[in-house]
């Protein structure tokens, strides 16, 4: 038996509810690993609270991302005392997570923990500061260097929002934030960003094409902000897409595409390959700033979970949300 956050479905309704779970509510997996450090993202909101239908097996065992020590293992790629993290692969989902003290997974899932990093520095980064630094990787790859002009940053308090300025500002990037919080705008400059704008500038309907002004963007919102920083990216610009927090939808126009050569990419963290995840985490360990990631970050303990999920949706928590799953 073990703690850990459960999610059941039954004729009395979706709950989510902090207690002792059996190991045989663990699905099958070729390694174990006693959890330490776990995270509350925006998913797991969703997740915890059924406000949409994230969660395809009951029970189940939220938690999108995890540190741990490996316990058990018939994985010839891990033995007991590895220190091991995993984001993404459906776990959370169709799989049990990591708001546990216990999970069993597939050991093809797993990246060794940097050295470089504690398991709770690296869930400080989590599954928000991985998928920044692909958006960062996606960005560098399209060959958008600091001196070429500034670059977006939207949803710019919340988890890949506030990594993604903190990565971007320590390379030397000149980075303006877009936020719905603007009265926190001291907070968003503490961690980087050179300037801060209303996010109302981008969330209604916009033109088909702007004045130029981006060099690159990092968008975690999606709809009308995606198409607005789209419309406003500078000739041969590129925008990274990995949210979709104002809304799925793309009002755009191929305007952007190809009248100035803007590049979108799509950033999926979820099923990215191996050696793309080895590399996001090995530039993570090297270009996070620490004290940085410290100022983006606070701490919860397993049992303030549930309480915390409904105000992370509704936009009250700032940054990153890291988890000690004992106690």
């Amino acid at each position: 038996m073990f703690k850990g956050i459960l999610i059941t479905r039954d004729e009395a309704g979706y709950r989510a509810q902090l207690q002792e779970i059996d190991d045989a509510v663990l699905p099958a997996g070729d390694v174990s690993v006693r959890v330490e450090w776990s995270t509350l993202n925006y998913k797991d909101g969703l997740a915890i609270t059924g406000k949409a239908p994230v969660v395809r097996r009951f029970p189940m065992v939220p938690g999108i991302d995890l540190a741990g020590t490996v316990i058990e293992s018939s994985n010839p790629a891990w033995k007991i005392a590895d220190q091991v993290l995993l984001n993404g692969w459906g776990v959370g989902e169709t799989h049990c997570g990591g708001l546990a003290q216990r999970a069993r997974l597939q050991g093809e899932w797993l990246v060794p923990l940097p050295a470089k990093l504690t398991p709770r520095q690296a869930m400080a980064i989590g599954t928000a500061g991985y998928t920044a630094m692909l958006c960062v990787l996606a960005l560098e790859k399209h060959g958008i260097r600091p001196q070429d002009g500034e670059i977006l940053v939207t949803g710019a308090n919340g988890g890949v929002g506030s990594v993604s300025i903190a990565l971007l500002a320590r390379l030397g990037y000149r980075v303006v934030a877009s936020t719905g919080r603007v009265a926190e705008a001291a907070y968003l400059q503490s961690i980087g960003a050179a300037a801060v704008i209303d996010r109302q500038e981008l969330s209604a309907p916009g033109k088909p094409i702007g004045k130029e002004r981006w060099a690159g963007v990092i968008d975690s919102v999606g709809s009308h902000t995606l198409a607005n920083a789209c419309a406003t990216t500078r000739y041969r610009g590129a925008v990274a897409a990995c949210g979709l927090a104002q809304g799925m939808d793309f009002p755009a126009t191929v305007a952007p595409f190809i009248l100035r050569g803007v590049t979108l990419y799509g950033i999926d963290s979820v099923m990215a390959p191996l050696a793309v995840r080895q590399e996001a985490w090995e530039r993570l360990a090297r270009d996070i700033d620490i004290a940085r990631l410290d100022a983006i970050s606070h701490e919860i303990a397993l049992s303030e979970v549930v309480a915390l999920a409904p105000r992370l949706l509704e936009g009250k928590v700032r940054g990153r949300v890291v988890v000690d799953v004992n106690r």
